[in-house]
């Protein structure tokens, strides 16, 4: 059994999700948003999540973060805030001996809803149905919890390829 901590980073509200493993499915644990104090500076905002991320792997004990990686926004001040927003939730995770796997947006959406066009709302009725949730969670946490469920696809899929057919071709 596994807990695993996906998040969708940002520097005005994070979404987390967390599930548990048991066999080869996917159990809802918890999920949310860490909303940061917008009228404070960047640095006591990231202090904000730091602690809150801190709190949550306290009170869940995850193994494993998924987090999503940086997009290329068309606004520069806005993708280094949102890369200091993912270093800060990474390093709290690290910190505190959790291995760290990145998955990019698209690949997210295409392990949860089967393309990585999907919209928000697809994603969320998607992670409804998977974690079989009687409601449909707040986007921004539906893609913490997204992040985790691709984290598990993920690792499904590898344990399922057989190690001479994973070592075939790296040798040429």
């Amino acid at each position: 059994m596994t807990t695993i901590l996906g998040i969708d980073p940002g520097s005005r509200k994070t979404g987390f999700g967390v599930i548990r493993t048991e066999g080869s499915a996917a159990v809802y644990v918890t999920s949310g948003i860490i909303r940061l104090p917008v009228d404070q500076p960047l640095g006591p905002r990231l202090g904000v999540l730091f602690s809150s991320l801190n709190s949550i792997i306290d009170e869940f004990r995850p193994e494993e973060l998924a987090i999503e990686e940086v997009f290329l926004a068309r606004n520069p001040d806005s993708a280094l805030k949102l890369g200091h927003a993912r270093g800060t939730a990474m390093a709290a995770c690290v910190h505190r001996g959790m291995d760290v796997y990145e998955y990019a947006a698209r690949q997210i959406k295409l392990a949860v809803v089967g393309t990585g066009a999907a919209t928000k709302e697809q994603v969320q009725h998607m992670v409804k149905i998977l974690l079989k949730l009687p409601a449909a969670p707040k986007e921004d946490a539906a893609d913490g919890l997204a992040a985790a469920l691709c984290h598990l696809h993920s690792n499904q899929s590898l344990q399922h390829i057989p190690a001479t057919a994973r070592s075939r071709g790296r040798s040429r």
